[in-house]
């Protein structure tokens, strides 16, 4: 079986839901008339990542302007009981694409906020979600982290998807997590945009003998509205070079890295590909030596089937 997939590096509307919903949709509609039936968005998308932001907090000590900043975030991030999702499963529809986001969530039960991946089919609607189990650094001021259900994935029409988010790709049993489930396209939103991210996606790719698709956005500090700006005056123009790619299961590079410029990286993907790949290694199968390591992962999902 063959896959088209759309690999998105664009920028947001920053702080902006409706215009960013709008700029996605317009992605949307212009890659699934290319035939793209998998697209993927970078980490927060909506409403943006907040690269450069320390949201007014010293340790003993948060400003007033700081927590507003916060409030703002908060009031253009995602929430998915509301018309935020039934408009992303009506693209998805209409398009007849699946989609993987990459937002900010809020929740009507508490006042945190989640960096979170979603998972949108154009039959089935939202298939889940995968909230960040453990933010990066001072991410950890603005995202709560999340716990074992937040380990999904999802057996579809077109391959089994699962992946995790920026940083969580360098936690050994979070990424066997997603191996144990066999994901064939591993999904990687991120914001980190070093090239040392290459070595990172290929490693995943030739561990797990699986497709990666890794996905940054591409953002300037000129891009930031006018009253943000104050919170990167010390940050380099070239904010986010991006470093998007889609990798095979042997590790080499289909498309990209792509740096220094927005824009769409699209491949087909032979899922067959997998099962070569995993003649001589596979990590959940006659590579695992079962007798010796076991992995149980508390609260993990089995994979649903869409």
């Amino acid at each position: 079986m063959k896959v088209k997939v759309a690999v998105i590096q664009e920028s947001p509307v920053f702080f902006n839901k409706e215009k960013t919903l709008i700029k996605l949709e317009q992605l949307v509609k212009t890659y699934a008339k290319q035939g793209c039936e998998l697209m993927v968005f970078p980490e927060s998308f909506v409403p943006g990542y907040p690269r450069g932001f320390d949201f007014g907090a010293k340790i003993g000590s948060r400003s007033e302007a700081g927590r507003q900043l916060y409030a703002d975030f908060a009031a253009h991030s995602i929430d998915l009981e509301s018309d935020d999702r039934t408009r992303l499963e009506k693209l998805a529809a209409e398009q007849n694409a699946f989609l993987v986001i990459g937002i900010t969530e809020k929740q009507n039960t508490n006042g945190s906020l989640y960096c979170s991946m979603v998972y949108i089919s154009p039959t089935r609607g939202l298939l889940g979600v995968h909230r960040k189990i453990k933010p990066t650094g001072t991410e950890r001021l603005i995202w709560a982290e999340a716990a074992g259900e937040s380990l999904v994935s999802f057996q579809t029409p077109i391959g089994k998807l699962g992946g995790l988010i920026c940083w969580e790709n360098y936690m050994p049993l979070a990424r066997m997590s997603m191996y144990q489930k066999g994901v064939e396209i591993y999904i990687a939103p991120t914001a980190d945009s070093r090239p040392e991210w290459t070595s990172t996606m290929q490693h995943i790719a030739l561990e797990g003998r699986c497709f990666v698709l890794g996905c940054n956005q591409y953002y300037t500090k000129s891009m930031y509205p006018e009253k943000y700006r104050f919170s990167v005056k010390d940050e380099p123009e070239n904010l986010c070079p991006g470093g998007s790619m889609i990798v095979s299961p042997l590790g080499q590079i289909i498309a990209g890295p792509l740096f220094d410029k927005a824009g769409v990286l699209v491949a087909k993907l032979d899922l067959e590909d997998v099962a070569k790949s995993k003649l001589d290694f596979d990590v959940i199968g006659h590579y695992a030596r079962n007798d010796i390591f076991e992995l149980k992962v508390n609260n993990q999902p089995e994979m649903k089937k869409s």
